[in-house]
């Protein structure tokens, strides 16, 4: 049987440097295409495409079966730095990518928004039928991209838009600016965790979890669009940080200090990803310890704590300091 040509637009970054290679492994034909803006931490083997997404045409993207749009701003950070660019590269890309996929023939895409959309939640667990009410840019330009192409679903063009939770774990393009990874870094760097709110819920996100809904996704054959919530677990910042520090006092023999600031934060959302599992048979399987345990055994990698290309938002200021971005 001939194997499904998919292009992973974004696909060099954090989610995509894990996801790529794992998709290439179950036996789909995967070519790559992104900016660089991080670097290329993928295979030597992997097929690659170096352009700026808006600059593709209809033509490129005729070959393919699948689309998955990865790309784009990846964080409130980088959002709030650039609004504009926030709303150009999270709403208007996918719209215009879908737009042309749906014109060559394409017949899925697959786009990575956020449980962010659902801003702040009181005391009860979300669905993908709750209201997604965000006041923030970044989750505002996820919702209105996934809004833009569920309408351009149809019955030769399937659409499904992924909510993810808080993803963690190591990647080969790694970064310690995300939930449990910055706990991890700041436990084993400065012995002190500092939260915001310990009362603050997150929806999190392992690396396989993440790997095995996707390729669910990919073989999700229903007409349409959809919408699936993607998590491992639901929990607060607080129980985290009680996770992160008994596993580095056990680990490295050193005491951690936790620091709550009890600042009212804003955002603050659980989900259900029942939908998933009964939809796309998804069952997630990992938890607080597997995914500590995936940055521990890589720590060798990422140990230069201090390494901007760790943090997204310094290179992004980077990259529009030295006009290699515009905002």
């Amino acid at each position: 049987m001939e194997k499904k040509k998919i292009l992973v637009m974004g696909g060099a970054g954090y989610v995509g440097a894990v996801l790529s290679p794992f998709l290439d492994e179950q036996g789909y034909d995967i070519t790559v295409a992104d900016a660089f803006w991080f670097g290329n931490y993928l295979p030597n083997n992997m097929k690659i495409i170096k352009t700026d997404l808006f600059d593709l045409k209809q033509a490129d993207l005729e070959p393919f079966d699948t689309i998955i749009f990865l790309a784009g701003l990846s964080n409130d950070p980088m959002a709030e730095f650039s609004p504009k660019n926030n709303f150009i590269l999270n709403t208007a890309l996918p719209s215009y990518i879908g737009f042309m996929a749906r014109e060559a023939g394409v017949k899925k895409m697959i786009f990575a928004s956020s449980c962010s959309v659902y801003g702040y939640t009181l005391n009860r667990t979300y669905t993908e039928e709750d209201p997604a009410i965000c006041n923030y840019p970044y989750g505002v330009s996820k919702l209105q991209g996934e809004k833009a192409l569920l309408a351009l679903a149809e019955e030769n063009f399937k659409v499904i838009c992924i909510r993810q939770g808080t993803v963690c774990g190591f990647s080969p393009r790694m970064r310690l600016d995300l939930a449990m990874n910055t706990m991890f870094k700041n436990a084993m760097q400065n012995h002190k965790i500092e939260l915001s709110n310990h009362r603050i819920w997150r929806p999190i996100l392992g690396m396989d979890d993440l790997c095995d809904a996707y390729q669910k996704a990919i073989e999700f054959d229903e007409m349409g669009g959809h919408v699936f919530n993607i998590s491992s677990f639901n929990t607060t910042v607080g129980e985290l940080a009680k996770s992160v520090t008994s596993f580095v006092e056990e680990h490295f023999k050193a005491e951690i200090n936790v620091i709550d600031h009890n600042q009212q934060d804003y955002r603050n959302y659980k989900v259900s990803t029942e939908k998933a599992q009964n939809i796309l048979h998804f069952k997630p399987k990992q938890n607080d310890l597997s995914i500590i345990n995936d940055l521990y055994r890589h720590l060798d990698l990422f140990s230069n704590f201090d390494d901007e290309r760790f943090y997204n938002i310094k290179v992004f200021r980077r990259l529009v300091s030295e006009k290699e971005m515009t905002i």
